[in-house]
């Protein structure tokens, strides 16, 4: 699918607001290079970055495997930052206050516990939820914290609003946690305590000894960006997004930081503090001519938006010339990592935007291609960044643009708030591939129905959207192996199938579609709508076998390149020849790998055995259905026999599942012709193959008409459909169940009403006088009947008199 000529890719270009002819520094030669700002690795990996990380990772692969640009992707890890300090901080000094405290006499640990919980209880209180007095009991807590706070909990979701809510929860948690230990001292283990109110004890033990922390001693700080960076990467790769060419560590750079930072002062673009710290000067920059910002001019004034930037350990008493201007340099302060610098004796530590800029520089040079991030990172950082690089780099006879292209990806929102370590609203990403719902494929389906720089909400209808899509292709992809194998067994049309590229309107509509939307930005829900489209267009054209094929392998081409498709990555994307995959291939398995994704066949060591034992299945459900009352059992034996061998040796010699039931069912279609079985016991055991011993397997055979059974695996969207199919069937049988014993009920109450003589119907306490037909003349008080009461009797009396025959003819017939 790669081309041969430059392709007339646009971009969606953050620097440019609009989409822009994407250009190489380079056009001849070197390959594209790509910077993107990686994660500050200090909690928990969560979709939010999966959504950034996944959407950049498909541009990246249809830039290499569609548009055939050779890329080098440099990803930095942001391993020293004032989150991680604090990080750092806060588990030391748990770790070390839950180890002195669990070391105590049981009674006196509880004492202390309490102690040092009621403490940050109040400092958490009034650093973070000033509607509450500090001094509330933990016992109380909840009840005021939602009378004061009413609005938050009833208000619509803002970033504000859910910032209290987070302070509210944390402090419910401690609460909880508090108030189980002074209620019961000696009960709950004490690690459940510390485990409750740790987001509380964290910010207040820091606040006491947070400065104590030896500068010198990294690791307290490194041993938490190192846990979170291997999380980050392990949730990479199982989302199925490509390593970095080269990995960028900011602690790993810090003296060429230095040198980068003197080379700014030196230009008169930078100057340092009395407190040893160094601040880009921005009106210096500006006046020579330089914009800032580019990305986001109308962000300049935002100074909460410039204080995230500088990070919660900022110095807030540092005397700069501008507000607007950043640190490039940090003095550390006790309790901070520190590194030598010139600037004062004590050293300090980078900013955070200065990172970005000597990494990508020293890696990829005085001019970047594409530079990414999520939408967030647009002010004040990569603005920052480029501020910076182009102060470093650019001279008066040659100003540099050091980034051609700026792209950053939409955020992932739950509930209208962007996803947030910060906000503690976040799913991480192993929380969300344990969902049933969710797998790398369908997470990554859901990206690329939405576009890679547009906000995308989590949403069920989005959800159902990508499985919708799943299934679309799934069951085509089926239909595409079904056809492979079922002409596997006919030499000259199997290599015609699997080497034949027929004319095909439809597809090459679909591969010029395809190739105009990538071109658009990488226009990914066009491309997944086009897709869609061709195979329902597929799905309703009568199309020969090698035009099914030839459609099947062109989308397992696409969607690999898409990522959606890991284990086949090598065979699709290894293929040499023509855009459309159609070289000859004389692996079988090799040929499956290429015309469908992974998972739409049933494993590798059952089909030998569960596809014979289908066909086996086949034949004797046409004996039999075609046979009616005169069934040849013998043939049944036969046909039994002949395919029973090798399954029945196979599963003698191990425990292989698919042979040891495979086995079992050509033994039993044995014993029932043996015994001349009815037809209804032998479509019975059919039934039970399917429905019972393969489905144990993970595997479903789908009976259609005048075509053998479709083999596929049970994956979850089918086991629901099944599921759902089988629960309404039991449901209709249920309530058939009910109308049957209702109706029985009614039959058998009309039935004994019938039994009673029209001379008795009347015969109770209600009448004191009868005629001799048995009618009332006098109610029980001794009054005549009137007219009208006795003109009703007698048509009740008329009525039982007719269904009090037609039971006595009844039964004189029975």
């Amino acid at each position: 699918m790669a081309r041969t000529s430059p392709p007339s890719l646009r971009i969606f270009d953050s620097l440019t607001k609009e989409k822009t002819l994407f250009s190489k520094s380079d056009p001849h030669g070197k390959p594209v290079t790509w910077y993107t700002c990686g994660p500050t690795v200090y909690d928990e990996p969560h979709l939010g970055h999966a959504r950034s990380a996944v959407s950049l990772d498909i541009l990246r692969r249809i830039m290499r495997d569609y548009f055939g640009f050779k890329v080098r992707f440099v990803m930095n890890v942001t391993d020293v930052d004032d989150k991680i300090v604090l990080r750092g901080r806060y588990q030391y000094l748990g770790a070390r206050l839950q180890k002195e405290i669990e070391s105590m006499e049981r009674s006196k640990a509880a004492k202390e516990a309490i102690s040092v919980g009621r403490a940050a209880f109040k400092h958490y209180l009034s650093n973070n939820l000033p509607l509450l007095s500090s001094e509330v009991a933990a016992e109380t807590y909840s009840v005021e914290a939602n009378k004061a706070y009413i609005d938050v909990v009833q208000g619509e979701p803002t970033d504000q609003n859910a910032k209290l809510k987070m302070h509210i929860k944390t402090c419910q948690s401690a609460a909880e946690a508090l108030d189980r230990l002074e209620k019961a001292p000696n009960d709950p283990p004490l690690s459940d305590f510390f485990h409750g109110a740790k987001d509380v004890l964290h910010p207040y033990l820091d606040h006491l000894y947070g400065s104590t922390i030896d500068s010198q001693d990294h690791s307290i700080f490194t041993a938490v960006a190192r846990k979170y960076e291997k999380r980050y990467f392990d949730d990479m790769h199982a989302l199925n997004v490509l390593d970095p060419d080269v990995i960028t560590r900011a602690t790993e750079f810090v003296p060429k930081m230095v040198t980068f930072i003197e080379r700014i002062i030196a230009k008169g673009f930078a100057y340092p503090t009395a407190d040893g710290s160094v601040y880009f000067d921005i009106a210096a920059f500006e006046a020579e001519g330089h914009p800032y910002p580019r990305l986001e001019p109308w962000s300049r004034n935002n100074s909460a938006l410039r204080a995230d930037g500088e990070g919660t350990l900022a110095n807030k008493s540092a005397i700069k010339r501008h507000d607007v201007d950043f640190a490039l340099w940090k003095a550390s302060r006790p309790g901070e990592p520190a590194w030598p610098s010139p600037w004062n004796k004590n050293g300090g530590r980078p900013g955070w935007h200065i990172e970005c800029s000597v990494m990508a520089s020293e890696v990829l040079g005085s001019e970047i291609d594409i530079h990414s991030g999520g939408e967030d990172l647009r002010f004040p950082h990569h603005d920052n960044e480029l501020a910076q690089s182009t102060a470093y780099w650019s001279t008066k006879e040659k100003p540099a643009p050091w980034v051609n292209h700026f792209i950053h990806t939409g955020h992932l929102g739950i509930q209208g708030l962007k996803m947030s370590k910060s906000l503690k609203n976040f799913i991480t990403i192993s929380e969300a591939l344990e969902r049933p719902e969710w797998t790398s494929r369908s997470l990554r389906i859901c990206f690329l129905l939405g576009g890679w720089h547009e906000k995308i909400e989590v949403t069920p209808d989005i959800l159902k959207a990508g499985a919708a899509w799943e299934s679309k292709i799934n069951n085509f992809f089926i239909n595409a192996i079904d056809i492979m194998r079922l002409s596997e067994g006919l030499t000259t049309e199997s290599n015609s199938l699997h080497n034949e590229t027929p004319a095909f309107t439809s597809l090459d509509k679909a591969k010029a579609d395809l190739h105009e939307a990538l071109c658009d930005s990488f226009d990914t829900p066009a491309a997944m709508r086009i897709i869609a489209n061709f195979v329902s267009e597929c799905n309703t054209t009568q199309l020969s076998r090698a035009a099914v094929l030839s459609a099947s392998r062109w989308i397992t081409r696409v969607i690999t390149i898409f990522g959606l498709n890991r284990e086949g990555e090598d065979a699709v994307l290894g293929q040499s020849g023509d855009e459309n995959g159609s070289g000859q291939v004389q692996s079988t398995a090799l040929r499956s790998q290429i015309i469908a994704w992974h998972g739409v066949e049933i494993p590798d060591a059952a089909q030998q055995p569960i596809y014979s034992a289908s066909k086996l299945r086949d034949d004797v459900r046409q004996s039999v259905l075609s046979a009616r009352e005169d069934i040849d059992y013998a043939a049944l034996g036969k046909l039994a026999e002949d395919n029973n061998s090798d399954h029945h040796q196979m599963a003698g010699t191990n425990a292989d599942p698919y042979y040891t039931t495979a086995s079992q069912f050509h033994t039993d279609i044995q014993y029932l012709a043996s015994e001349k079985a009815s037809a209804g016991e032998i479509l019975s055991l059919c039934d039970d193959f399917r429905d019972i011993h393969l489905y144990s397997l993970d595997i479903y055979l789908e009976d259609r008409e005048n075509s053998p059974a479709l083999v596929r695996p049970l994956d979850a969207s089918l086991k629901r459909a099944l599921a759902e199919k089988r629960a309404a069937a039991a449901a209709e049988a249920a309530a058939k169940t009910q109308r049957k014993a209702e109706e029985a009920a009614k039959q058998s109450a009309r039935d004994n009403q019938a039994k009673i003589n029209p001379a008795e119907l009347f015969k109770n306490e209600m009448y004191s006088e009868w005629d001799e037909q048995g009618i009332p003349t006098r109610d029980a008080r001794g009054d005549q009947v009137t007219k009208n009461s006795r003109k009703k009797l007698v048509k009740m009396y008329e009525k039982q008199q007719k269904v009090h025959k037609e039971w006595l003819d009844k039964n004189e017939r029975e």
